[in-house]
Protein backbone atom coordinates (compact mmCIF):
# COMPACT_ATOMS: atom_id res chain seq x y z
CA UNK A 1 0.00 0.00 0.00
CA UNK A 2 2.72 2.07 0.66
CA UNK A 3 4.95 0.82 -1.86
CA UNK A 4 4.68 4.33 -3.65
CA UNK A 5 4.69 7.99 -2.17
CA UNK A 6 1.60 9.00 -1.18
CA UNK A 7 0.08 12.47 -0.88
CA UNK A 8 -1.21 14.44 2.37
CA UNK A 9 -4.30 16.00 2.59
CA UNK A 10 -4.00 17.52 6.05
CA UNK A 11 -1.79 17.39 9.45
CA UNK A 12 -3.91 18.14 13.03
CA UNK A 13 -2.72 17.63 16.31
CA UNK A 14 -4.95 15.16 17.80
CA UNK A 15 -7.57 16.55 20.82
CA UNK A 16 -7.41 15.34 24.15
CA UNK A 17 -11.28 13.27 23.74
CA UNK A 18 -10.15 11.88 20.72
CA UNK A 19 -7.26 10.53 22.11
CA UNK A 20 -9.37 8.92 24.60
CA UNK A 21 -11.35 7.58 21.95
CA UNK A 22 -8.27 6.98 20.12
CA UNK A 23 -6.98 4.76 23.34
CA UNK A 24 -10.65 2.53 23.71
CA UNK A 25 -10.27 2.03 19.92
CA UNK A 26 -6.86 0.43 19.93
CA UNK A 27 -7.84 -2.00 23.32
CA UNK A 28 -10.65 -3.14 21.06
CA UNK A 29 -8.77 -3.92 18.32
CA UNK A 30 -5.80 -5.49 19.98
CA UNK A 31 -7.09 -7.22 23.43
CA UNK A 32 -3.55 -8.37 23.95
CA UNK A 33 -2.49 -4.85 24.78
CA UNK A 34 -2.78 -3.88 28.02
CA UNK A 35 -4.34 -0.72 29.79
CA UNK A 36 -1.10 0.47 30.60
CA UNK A 37 0.74 -0.35 27.25
CA UNK A 38 -2.67 1.66 25.50
CA UNK A 39 -1.79 4.44 27.39
CA UNK A 40 1.64 4.07 26.91
CA UNK A 41 1.02 4.12 23.14
CA UNK A 42 -1.27 6.28 23.26
CA UNK A 43 0.29 9.61 25.03
CA UNK A 44 -2.05 11.80 27.32
CA UNK A 45 -0.24 15.00 27.14
CA UNK A 46 2.80 13.84 24.68
CA UNK A 47 2.52 15.59 20.79
CA UNK A 48 0.24 13.17 19.00
CA UNK A 49 -0.99 14.44 15.47
CA UNK A 50 -3.70 12.70 12.87
CA UNK A 51 -2.38 12.89 9.07
CA UNK A 52 -4.92 12.30 6.24
CA UNK A 53 -3.48 11.26 3.10
CA UNK A 54 -4.47 9.25 0.18
CA UNK A 55 -2.22 6.48 -1.21
CA UNK A 56 -0.76 6.09 -4.43
CA UNK A 57 -3.63 3.89 -5.52
CA UNK A 58 -6.14 6.40 -4.14
CA UNK A 59 -6.80 4.65 -0.73
CA UNK A 60 -7.52 7.09 1.85
CA UNK A 61 -5.74 6.69 4.80
CA UNK A 62 -5.36 8.34 8.39
CA UNK A 63 -2.21 8.03 10.06
CA UNK A 64 -1.69 8.33 14.00
CA UNK A 65 2.36 9.78 14.69
CA UNK A 66 3.10 9.88 17.74
CA UNK A 67 7.51 11.51 18.61
CA UNK A 68 7.71 11.82 14.57
CA UNK A 69 6.80 8.24 14.11
CA UNK A 70 3.85 6.64 12.56
CA UNK A 71 2.41 4.34 15.16
CA UNK A 72 -0.93 3.61 13.68
CA UNK A 73 -2.90 4.03 10.56
CA UNK A 74 -6.68 3.26 9.85
CA UNK A 75 -7.78 2.23 6.44
CA UNK A 76 -11.85 1.69 5.66
CA UNK A 77 -12.41 1.59 10.08
CA UNK A 78 -9.79 -0.62 10.39
CA UNK A 79 -6.81 -0.17 12.75
CA UNK A 80 -3.24 -1.53 11.67
CA UNK A 81 0.28 -0.85 13.91
CA UNK A 82 3.05 0.21 11.82
CA UNK A 83 6.28 -1.19 12.19
CA UNK A 84 7.21 1.53 14.31
CA UNK A 85 4.44 0.11 17.32
CA UNK A 86 5.45 -3.87 16.72
CA UNK A 87 9.21 -3.12 17.43
CA UNK A 88 7.63 -1.68 20.87
CA UNK A 89 5.21 -4.51 21.26
CA UNK A 90 6.47 -7.59 18.93
CA UNK A 91 3.95 -10.03 20.36
CA UNK A 92 1.09 -7.56 19.68
CA UNK A 93 0.12 -10.04 15.99
CA UNK A 94 0.48 -13.75 15.56
CA UNK A 95 4.11 -13.47 14.02
CA UNK A 96 5.17 -15.80 10.89
CA UNK A 97 8.75 -15.81 9.57
CA UNK A 98 10.32 -15.58 6.37
CA UNK A 99 14.00 -15.36 4.43
CA UNK A 100 15.44 -12.04 4.64
CA UNK A 101 15.83 -11.88 0.90
CA UNK A 102 12.16 -12.20 0.48
CA UNK A 103 12.38 -8.39 2.38
CA UNK A 104 13.47 -6.41 -0.79
CA UNK A 105 10.26 -8.23 -2.55
CA UNK A 106 7.40 -7.18 -0.03
CA UNK A 107 9.12 -3.50 0.03
CA UNK A 108 8.58 -3.49 -3.78
CA UNK A 109 4.78 -4.34 -3.14
CA UNK A 110 4.72 -8.00 -3.31
CA UNK A 111 2.50 -9.76 -1.09
CA UNK A 112 4.03 -13.03 1.02
CA UNK A 113 3.49 -16.43 -0.84
CA UNK A 114 3.18 -19.38 1.14
CA UNK A 115 6.48 -21.14 0.19
CA UNK A 116 8.37 -18.26 1.02
CA UNK A 117 7.06 -18.81 4.77
CA UNK A 118 9.64 -20.83 7.12
CA UNK A 119 7.93 -23.00 9.58
CA UNK A 120 9.30 -23.31 13.24
CA UNK A 121 9.94 -26.54 15.19
CA UNK A 122 6.36 -25.67 16.96
CA UNK A 123 4.79 -25.41 14.34
CA UNK A 124 2.77 -22.01 12.58
CA UNK A 125 0.59 -19.88 14.56
CA UNK A 126 -3.33 -20.44 15.03
CA UNK A 127 -4.61 -17.97 12.95
CA UNK A 128 -7.59 -17.81 10.74
CA UNK A 129 -8.41 -16.26 7.09
CA UNK A 130 -8.50 -12.30 7.32
CA UNK A 131 -6.32 -12.17 10.37
CA UNK A 132 -4.29 -9.56 11.09
CA UNK A 133 -0.55 -10.66 10.88
CA UNK A 134 3.07 -9.03 11.69
CA UNK A 135 6.14 -10.76 8.92
CA UNK A 136 9.44 -10.86 11.05
CA UNK A 137 13.34 -12.31 9.06
CA UNK A 138 14.57 -15.66 10.25
CA UNK A 139 17.19 -14.66 13.44
CA UNK A 140 15.34 -11.58 14.67
CA UNK A 141 11.50 -11.48 16.00
CA UNK A 142 11.32 -7.76 15.15
CA UNK A 143 8.59 -7.38 12.22
CA UNK A 144 9.36 -5.62 9.00
CA UNK A 145 5.61 -6.27 7.86
CA UNK A 146 2.26 -6.33 8.43
CA UNK A 147 -0.14 -8.38 6.12
CA UNK A 148 -3.70 -9.96 6.34
CA UNK A 149 -3.84 -13.88 6.20
CA UNK A 150 -5.35 -15.09 2.58
CA UNK A 151 -6.19 -18.21 4.85
CA UNK A 152 -6.36 -20.01 8.13
CA UNK A 153 -3.45 -22.12 9.23
CA UNK A 154 -5.38 -25.49 8.65
CA UNK A 155 -5.55 -24.38 5.01
CA UNK A 156 -2.27 -23.50 4.63
CA UNK A 157 -0.95 -26.86 6.08
CA UNK A 158 -3.79 -28.41 3.90
CA UNK A 159 -2.17 -26.63 0.49
CA UNK A 160 1.49 -27.90 1.29
CA UNK A 161 2.40 -24.20 1.63
CA UNK A 162 1.28 -23.51 -1.55
CA UNK A 163 -0.28 -20.40 -2.70
CA UNK A 164 -0.38 -16.75 -1.65
CA UNK A 165 -0.22 -16.55 2.00
CA UNK A 166 -0.28 -12.91 2.85
CA UNK A 167 -1.60 -9.84 1.23
CA UNK A 168 0.93 -7.17 2.66
CA UNK A 169 -0.15 -3.56 3.65
CA UNK A 170 3.10 -2.18 5.51
CA UNK A 171 6.65 -2.66 5.38
CA UNK A 172 10.24 -1.59 6.74
CA UNK A 173 11.65 0.89 4.41
CA UNK A 174 8.12 2.00 2.28
CA UNK A 175 6.77 5.14 2.42
CA UNK A 176 5.03 5.47 5.49
CA UNK A 177 8.25 4.17 7.56
CA UNK A 178 9.62 7.22 5.56
CA UNK A 179 7.84 9.49 7.13
CA UNK A 180 8.94 8.58 10.83
CA UNK A 181 12.61 8.81 12.07
CA UNK A 182 13.90 5.61 9.52
CA UNK A 183 15.44 3.78 12.57
CA UNK A 184 16.26 0.28 11.79
CA UNK A 185 14.66 -2.32 13.63
CA UNK A 186 15.69 -3.47 16.66
CA UNK A 187 17.76 -7.28 17.29
CA UNK A 188 15.00 -9.38 19.12
CA UNK A 189 16.15 -12.53 19.89
CA UNK A 190 13.65 -15.44 18.92
CA UNK A 191 12.06 -17.49 21.53
CA UNK A 192 13.98 -20.58 23.20
CA UNK A 193 12.74 -23.43 21.79
CA UNK A 194 12.59 -26.88 23.91
CA UNK A 195 14.41 -29.30 22.31
CA UNK A 196 11.68 -31.85 22.45
CA UNK A 197 9.55 -29.95 20.59
CA UNK A 198 11.35 -30.24 17.55
CA UNK A 199 9.92 -34.12 17.35
CA UNK A 200 6.46 -32.25 16.32
CA UNK A 201 6.78 -30.62 13.95
CA UNK A 202 3.45 -30.54 11.92
CA UNK A 203 5.29 -29.35 8.66
CA UNK A 204 8.14 -31.13 6.31
CA UNK A 205 10.37 -28.53 6.50
CA UNK A 206 11.44 -28.99 3.03
CA UNK A 207 8.40 -26.70 1.96
CA UNK A 208 10.84 -23.72 3.32
CA UNK A 209 12.56 -21.58 1.31
CA UNK A 210 11.20 -21.70 -1.70
CA UNK A 211 11.62 -17.79 -2.78
CA UNK A 212 10.89 -17.69 -6.33
CA UNK A 213 6.91 -17.79 -6.18
CA UNK A 214 7.29 -14.43 -4.81
CA UNK A 215 6.44 -11.78 -7.90
CA UNK A 216 5.78 -8.21 -8.54
CA UNK A 217 3.06 -7.16 -10.33
CA UNK A 218 3.98 -6.63 -13.56
CA UNK A 219 6.44 -9.16 -13.30
CA UNK A 220 4.24 -11.83 -15.81
CA UNK A 221 4.27 -8.99 -18.68
CA UNK A 222 7.85 -8.58 -18.12
CA UNK A 223 8.26 -12.02 -19.61
CA UNK A 224 6.63 -11.84 -22.66
CA UNK A 225 9.07 -9.59 -23.56
CA UNK A 226 11.33 -10.90 -25.89
CA UNK A 227 15.24 -11.04 -25.11
CA UNK A 228 18.31 -12.34 -26.38
CA UNK A 229 19.36 -14.37 -23.51
CA UNK A 230 15.92 -15.87 -23.13
CA UNK A 231 17.47 -19.46 -23.96
CA UNK A 232 18.55 -18.71 -20.11
CA UNK A 233 14.41 -19.75 -19.75
CA UNK A 234 15.29 -23.19 -21.17
CA UNK A 235 17.29 -23.65 -17.62
CA UNK A 236 15.12 -26.40 -16.43
CA UNK A 237 14.73 -28.10 -13.74
CA UNK A 238 13.86 -27.43 -9.89
CA UNK A 239 15.97 -27.77 -6.94
CA UNK A 240 15.12 -31.16 -5.63
CA UNK A 241 15.87 -29.50 -2.06
CA UNK A 242 14.72 -25.86 -0.91
CA UNK A 243 17.61 -25.58 1.75
CA UNK A 244 20.88 -27.48 2.66
CA UNK A 245 22.77 -27.04 5.09
CA UNK A 246 20.51 -24.09 6.46
CA UNK A 247 21.07 -22.26 3.03
CA UNK A 248 18.20 -20.71 1.06
CA UNK A 249 17.34 -21.89 -2.36
CA UNK A 250 18.55 -18.71 -3.81
CA UNK A 251 22.29 -18.41 -1.97
CA UNK A 252 22.30 -22.18 -3.26
CA UNK A 253 21.64 -20.46 -7.00
CA UNK A 254 24.08 -18.15 -6.69
CA UNK A 255 26.94 -20.42 -5.99
CA UNK A 256 26.01 -22.80 -8.13
CA UNK A 257 25.94 -20.17 -11.13
CA UNK A 258 29.66 -18.99 -10.19
CA UNK A 259 30.98 -22.29 -9.93
CA UNK A 260 29.81 -23.15 -13.28
CA UNK A 261 30.44 -19.91 -14.68
CA UNK A 262 34.12 -20.20 -13.63
CA UNK A 263 34.45 -24.09 -14.46
CA UNK A 264 33.27 -22.97 -17.99
CA UNK A 265 35.95 -20.50 -18.53
CA UNK A 266 38.86 -22.04 -17.17
CA UNK A 267 37.64 -25.80 -18.69
CA UNK A 268 36.25 -25.07 -22.18
CA UNK A 269 36.42 -21.44 -23.42
CA UNK A 270 39.31 -20.74 -25.28
CA UNK A 271 40.55 -17.24 -26.59
CA UNK A 272 40.24 -18.15 -29.87
CA UNK A 273 36.46 -18.61 -29.20
CA UNK A 274 35.94 -14.88 -28.60
CA UNK A 275 34.49 -12.91 -28.99
CA UNK A 276 31.52 -15.90 -27.62
CA UNK A 277 28.05 -14.52 -27.24
CA UNK A 278 26.50 -14.88 -24.33
CA UNK A 279 23.81 -17.19 -25.30
CA UNK A 280 26.50 -19.64 -26.48
CA UNK A 281 28.14 -19.64 -22.95
CA UNK A 282 25.76 -20.40 -20.97
CA UNK A 283 23.57 -23.15 -23.64
CA UNK A 284 26.92 -24.82 -24.66
CA UNK A 285 29.06 -24.38 -21.71
CA UNK A 286 28.05 -24.01 -18.15
CA UNK A 287 24.84 -26.38 -18.60
CA UNK A 288 27.20 -29.09 -19.28
CA UNK A 289 29.47 -27.57 -16.44
CA UNK A 290 27.11 -28.19 -13.57
CA UNK A 291 27.88 -30.82 -11.36
CA UNK A 292 25.69 -34.45 -11.29
CA UNK A 293 22.15 -34.23 -9.86
CA UNK A 294 21.83 -30.48 -9.83
CA UNK A 295 20.15 -28.10 -11.86
CA UNK A 296 21.28 -24.64 -13.42
CA UNK A 297 18.49 -22.58 -12.99
CA UNK A 298 19.02 -18.63 -13.40
CA UNK A 299 15.23 -17.16 -12.72
CA UNK A 300 16.36 -18.72 -8.75
CA UNK A 301 19.24 -17.13 -8.27
CA UNK A 302 19.49 -13.30 -6.86
CA UNK A 303 20.66 -12.50 -10.68
CA UNK A 304 17.50 -13.46 -12.02
CA UNK A 305 18.60 -13.03 -15.66
CA UNK A 306 22.61 -14.08 -17.42
CA UNK A 307 22.57 -10.34 -18.30
CA UNK A 308 22.26 -8.79 -14.93
CA UNK A 309 24.84 -11.83 -13.26
CA UNK A 310 27.29 -10.95 -16.44
CA UNK A 311 27.76 -7.65 -15.33
CA UNK A 312 28.36 -8.26 -11.92
CA UNK A 313 30.69 -10.13 -13.67
CA UNK A 314 32.48 -7.41 -15.56
CA UNK A 315 32.16 -4.89 -12.79
CA UNK A 316 34.61 -7.81 -10.89
CA UNK A 317 36.59 -7.22 -14.11
CA UNK A 318 36.71 -10.75 -14.70
CA UNK A 319 34.90 -10.45 -18.62
CA UNK A 320 34.32 -7.85 -20.99
CA UNK A 321 30.71 -7.30 -22.08
CA UNK A 322 29.51 -5.93 -25.79
CA UNK A 323 27.04 -5.20 -27.83
CA UNK A 324 28.62 -6.34 -31.32
CA UNK A 325 25.39 -6.55 -32.74
CA UNK A 326 21.69 -4.39 -32.02
CA UNK A 327 20.35 -6.50 -29.04
CA UNK A 328 22.63 -9.45 -28.71
CA UNK A 329 25.83 -9.46 -25.75
CA UNK A 330 29.37 -11.27 -26.52
CA UNK A 331 31.58 -11.50 -24.04
CA UNK A 332 35.00 -10.11 -25.91
CA UNK A 333 37.63 -10.32 -23.29
CA UNK A 334 38.40 -12.75 -20.65
CA UNK A 335 40.98 -12.21 -17.58
CA UNK A 336 42.06 -15.71 -17.07
CA UNK A 337 44.55 -14.32 -14.67
CA UNK A 338 41.91 -12.84 -12.19
CA UNK A 339 43.35 -13.00 -8.37
CA UNK A 340 40.66 -14.56 -6.09
CA UNK A 341 39.55 -12.53 -3.71
CA UNK A 342 39.74 -13.24 -0.24
CA UNK A 343 37.47 -13.34 2.46
CA UNK A 344 37.00 -10.88 5.37
CA UNK A 345 37.98 -12.85 8.33
CA UNK A 346 37.46 -11.66 12.41
CA UNK A 347 40.00 -11.54 14.62
CA UNK A 348 39.30 -14.75 15.96
CA UNK A 349 38.80 -16.63 13.13
CA UNK A 350 42.68 -15.18 12.49
CA UNK A 351 43.83 -16.70 15.40
CA UNK A 352 42.24 -20.11 15.22
CA UNK A 353 43.61 -20.42 11.63
CA UNK A 354 47.10 -19.65 12.84
CA UNK A 355 47.03 -21.45 15.57
CA UNK A 356 45.75 -24.64 13.62
CA UNK A 357 48.64 -23.78 11.01
CA UNK A 358 51.15 -24.06 13.63
CA UNK A 359 49.86 -27.21 15.37
CA UNK A 360 49.56 -29.08 12.21
CA UNK A 361 52.63 -28.24 10.82
CA UNK A 362 54.10 -28.91 14.60
CA UNK A 363 55.75 -25.22 14.73
CA UNK A 364 55.09 -25.63 18.52
CA UNK A 365 58.37 -25.28 20.84
CA UNK A 366 58.47 -28.83 22.42
CA UNK A 367 60.83 -27.35 25.04
CA UNK A 368 58.67 -24.05 26.22
CA UNK A 369 55.06 -24.87 24.20
CA UNK A 370 54.58 -20.83 24.89
CA UNK A 371 57.00 -20.46 21.89
CA UNK A 372 56.48 -21.04 18.03
CA UNK A 373 59.00 -21.86 15.56
CA UNK A 374 59.22 -19.87 12.84
CA UNK A 375 58.83 -21.73 9.10
CA UNK A 376 59.43 -19.86 5.79
CA UNK A 377 55.73 -19.05 4.94
CA UNK A 378 55.49 -17.66 8.63
CA UNK A 379 59.23 -15.62 8.11
CA UNK A 380 57.60 -14.04 4.75
CA UNK A 381 54.45 -13.18 6.49
CA UNK A 382 55.22 -11.56 9.77
CA UNK A 383 59.58 -10.63 9.85
CA UNK A 384 60.71 -8.01 9.06
CA UNK A 385 64.17 -8.37 6.17
CA UNK A 386 66.71 -7.65 9.09
CA UNK A 387 65.04 -10.12 11.22
CA UNK A 388 64.80 -13.02 8.57
CA UNK A 389 68.01 -14.56 9.70
CA UNK A 390 67.68 -13.72 13.37
CA UNK A 391 64.42 -14.50 14.61
CA UNK A 392 63.74 -18.13 14.81
CA UNK A 393 60.82 -18.62 16.96
CA UNK A 394 58.26 -15.82 18.61
CA UNK A 395 55.53 -15.94 21.78
CA UNK A 396 51.92 -17.11 20.78
CA UNK A 397 51.03 -13.59 21.61
CA UNK A 398 53.45 -11.52 19.33
CA UNK A 399 52.83 -13.99 16.76
CA UNK A 400 49.11 -13.05 16.46
CA UNK A 401 49.57 -9.42 17.17
CA UNK A 402 52.29 -8.84 14.40
CA UNK A 403 50.03 -11.27 11.81
CA UNK A 404 47.22 -8.95 12.48
CA UNK A 405 49.18 -5.98 12.21
CA UNK A 406 50.25 -7.54 8.71
CA UNK A 407 46.13 -7.55 7.82
CA UNK A 408 44.80 -4.66 6.36
CA UNK A 409 41.62 -3.55 8.71
CA UNK A 410 38.05 -3.71 7.84
CA UNK A 411 34.75 -3.26 9.64
CA UNK A 412 31.22 -4.42 8.31
CA UNK A 413 27.95 -2.51 8.39
CA UNK A 414 24.55 -4.94 8.87
CA UNK A 415 21.24 -3.96 8.03
CA UNK A 416 17.99 -6.47 8.55
CA UNK A 417 16.85 -8.09 4.64
CA UNK A 418 19.94 -6.64 3.21
CA UNK A 419 23.73 -7.83 1.73
CA UNK A 420 26.39 -6.15 4.62
CA UNK A 421 28.31 -3.98 3.71
CA UNK A 422 32.43 -4.23 4.38
CA UNK A 423 34.23 -1.42 4.38
CA UNK A 424 38.15 -0.96 4.19
CA UNK A 425 40.33 0.95 7.35
CA UNK A 426 39.23 1.27 10.97
CA UNK A 427 36.10 1.84 12.41
CA UNK A 428 35.56 5.36 13.40
CA UNK A 429 34.53 5.92 16.84
CA UNK A 430 31.33 6.59 17.95
CA UNK A 431 30.08 9.25 20.08
CA UNK A 432 27.08 8.98 22.21
CA UNK A 433 26.06 12.18 24.54
CA UNK A 434 23.01 11.78 27.09
CA UNK A 435 21.96 15.18 28.00
CA UNK A 436 19.18 15.94 30.52
CA UNK A 437 16.22 18.09 30.06
CA UNK A 438 13.63 19.80 31.29
CA UNK A 439 11.20 17.95 33.38
CA UNK A 440 13.70 15.08 34.08
CA UNK A 441 13.45 13.62 29.95
CA UNK A 442 17.44 12.58 29.00
CA UNK A 443 17.92 13.00 25.03
CA UNK A 444 20.40 11.53 23.52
Amino acid sequence: MFAKAFRVKSNTAIKGSDRRKLRADVTAAFPTLGTDQASELIPGKEELNVVKLYAHKGDAVTVYMSGGNPILFELEKNLYPTVYTLWSYPDLLPAFTTWPLVLDKLVGGADLMLPGVVVPPTGLPEVQQGDLCAIALVGNRAPVAIGVAAMSTAQMLASGLKGKGFSVLHTYQDHLWKSGDKSSPPAIAPLAVNPTDSNEEKVDLSLQGNLSCLTLEGEEENRKVHHPEASEDTSSGAQSQDCVDGKPLQEQMDELLHQCFLHALKSRVKKADLPLLTSTLLGSHMFSCCPKGQQLDIKKSSYKKLSKFLQHMQQEQIVQIKELSKGVESIVAVDWRHPRKGNALEGSEVRRIIIDYAKKNNLVDADNRNLVKLDPILCDCILEKNEQHVVMKLPWDCLLTRCLQNMQPAYQVTFPGQEPILKKGKLCPIDITLAQKACNKKVI
